[in-house]
């Protein structure tokens, strides 16, 4: 997969000057959209919109140097609809304005091309298991929370100090399948799982009852088919390191994708809070041979 991801790239590289349709990148690299924005900003480690225009910015500042078009053919040359525009993206990585970059032949910020390949340390090996679940509804509270790559997210970690004792109870009895008992579930993220990024964050079960309490909120979730991947380690470090593992080495030696639909991380933590053991579900699809 990785050699369908670099043939990818060297589409981007050849049309930095014109629109590029991600459905084309996806179709290139032989998988859906979605899995290839996943897929990409867990290699890359910035969202695949923020290196284009990076990489654009990056060749438009090599034209603004060099002084062989006016500014404003510049700015249309890569898309840019107007000079402002094209002035304010261009201050925004470059530190400078095209006006000035010019005239004093400032030193301008490069984004390098980039390449992927698949690293094999073989010092660890990544345990998981793939299974099929029938529809199911995660119950219990929800909130609205940023995205964390490094680090505790203050707002989930605030959100669940906030569920009083005898909630927690009530919503730990309506766990009835896998995984069981209290667990985090990552729904409605954006594409990107750029840093920032909102999403919704429930804090409760999986069950497979239609009844729910009408003070809880509820997910549904279609049948389908789960990787989940075990992990113990340094908390909250090992688990997020987890997700990335998945991304960067699960995904491009196995012959599955990732589809829509909620993570679910079900964790146990030390009496100290210093480790945990992890258990991480993610909705997947297999490709074609």
């Amino acid at each position: 997969m990785l050699e369908q991801l670099n043939q990818a790239l060297e589409h981007i590289e050849s049309h930095l000057d014109q629109r590029i349709e991600v459905t084309e990148l996806a179709r290139i690299a032989v998988t859906s959209e979605y899995h290839f924005r996943r897929m990409f900003s867990a290699l890359a480690g910035i969202p695949l919109s923020e290196y284009v225009r990076r990489r654009r910015l990056t060749v438009a500042g090599a034209e603004v140097l060099a002084g062989e078009r006016t500014l404003l053919e510049i700015a249309v040359r890569y898309g840019y609809g107007s000079g402002e525009a094209f002035a304010r993206a261009f201050r925004a990585v470059h530190g400078v304005g095209p006006g000035e970059a010019r005239r004093a032949g400032a030193a301008l910020h490069s984004q390098p091309r980039m390449s992927f390949r698949l690293v094999v340390e073989g010092n660890s090996s990544m345990r998981y298991r793939v299974v099929e679940k029938e529809e199911f509804r995660v119950v219990g509270k929800k909130v609205r929370a940023p995205l964390v790559h490094e680090g505790v997210n203050p707002v989930i970690a605030d959100f669940i100090r906030g569920i009083d004792k005898e909630t927690i109870r009530r919503i730990a009895a309506l766990s009835d399948q896998q995984p069981e008992g209290i667990v985090g579930v990552s729904d409605d993220l954006d594409p990107s799982r750029a840093e920032g990024t909102e999403l919704d964050y429930y804090h409760g079960v999986v069950s497979g009852s239609d009844a729910v309490p009408e003070d809880m909120d509820a997910l549904t979730v279609q049948a389908g088919t789960w990787a989940v991947f075990e992990s113990s380690g340094p908390f909250p470090q090992a688990l997020q390191h987890l997700w990335r593992d998945v991304f960067t080495q699960w995904f491009p030696s196995n012959p599955y994708r990732s589809r829509r639909g909620p993570e679910i991380l079900r964790t146990r933590l030390s009496e100290d809070a210093a480790r945990a053991d992890a258990e991480l579900w993610i909705p997947v699809e297999r490709t074609e041979a």
